[in-house]
């Protein structure tokens, strides 16, 4: 998917439901469909059992079928959160990382759902007739950001998540692909990914007003954008026209300085930081199947995460 990462991103995604909105998001900036694999990984614990510590969310796919999997930061057997014949992604872990809230289209058509990370029965947050993903809630835990067509064109929308009511906060062109909203850590602000005008660029809006200002280069682009846990950085995927591979690149959103974090000779996608901010995680297809890593930042050592059979993408940290 590209600013879509994975129906997204961001993304990419999988099955004929995603269909038609992955093709979109393919000629924004994504490589394949926003569609992440599954995996179970190799070595000591279960994900969520006693002792693992924090874990990584991501979306891996099976066959036709795509699910949620949960695996221990320092390592362990994956384990899956949902299992459903629909498919499952865009995770997001909440602020207080007892939940995971999520894209599916098990109702028809997608819409935001939120599990527990023990597992269990799924919530489904907002139910309508619109299609509804890409979430990411606010970290004071009181709002969520997502997109939706409601009202016709893909728009950036606010809910609050006491009372239900929801705003519009950025509309770009009627044909405008957006993506991958994302909160900075003081909750002012929103990035995401949008094509208006100029192909899929990285945007940075208020999120009280929805005033939003494109940060990436015209001729650069970008899409999957991430705030950095000190909110002055965002982290990103720059990819070239046709090109088949990608660069996931950080924006000091003062100085406008740019600084290659991962530049492998394949498609790297779906970057995010992790809690501290000491490394990133992402997916890349270097082996040929899209699989999960971790990058250390300080010396650029990198871990495999997913295994597996099936691409896995889009991770998420669980907050500490």
């Amino acid at each position: 998917m590209p600013g879509k990462a994975r129906p997204r991103s961001h993304g990419g995604y999988r099955a004929a439901a995603w269909a038609g909105v992955a093709a979109l998001a393919l000629l924004a900036c994504d490589p394949s469909t926003a569609a992440a694999p599954r995996g179970s990984a190799a070595t000591a614990a279960v994900a969520g059992g006693p002792g693992t510590g924090p874990l990584l969310v991501y979306e891996q796919k099976e066959g036709d079928n795509q699910d949620l999997y949960v695996v221990p930061v320092a390592g362990g057997i994956a384990r899956r959160l949902t299992d459903h014949p629909a498919s499952d992604g865009l995770p997001r872990f909440t602020p207080d990382g007892r939940a995971v809230v999520y894209s599916s289209d098990r109702d028809g058509h997608f819409q935001l759902w939120q599990v527990p990370i023990e597992g269990g029965e799924p919530r489904r947050l907002r139910k309508n007739s619109f299609t509804e993903w890409q979430a990411d809630v606010s970290p004071d835990g009181r709002a969520l950001a997502y997109l939706s067509n409601e009202g016709g064109p893909e728009g950036l929308w606010r809910m609050d998540l006491a009372s239900g009511t929801t705003r519009r906060m950025v509309l770009h062109g009627n044909r405008s692909i957006l993506g991958n909203p994302d909160w900075s850590p003081d909750g002012r602000r929103l990035t995401f990914s949008s094509n208006w005008r100029v192909g899929h660029q990285i945007w940075v809006a208020d999120a009280t007003s929805g005033e939003a200002e494109r940060i990436s280069g015209v001729s650069e682009g970008g899409c999957e954008p991430r705030f950095h846990p000190d909110g002055k950085r965002v982290v990103y995927v720059r990819r070239g026209l046709l090109s088949e591979k990608s660069r996931l690149l950080e924006h000091d959103l003062e100085s406008g300085e740019k600084r290659v974090l991962v530049d492998w000779p394949a498609m790297n996608y779906d970057p995010v930081y992790s809690p501290d901010g000491s490394e990133i995680a992402f997916a890349s297809n270097i082996t040929g199947e899209w699989v999960v890593y971790r990058q250390r930042l300080a010396d650029g050592k990198s871990w495999r995460v997913s295994f597996g059979k099936g691409p896995a993408r889009y991770p998420d940290y669980q907050p500490r």
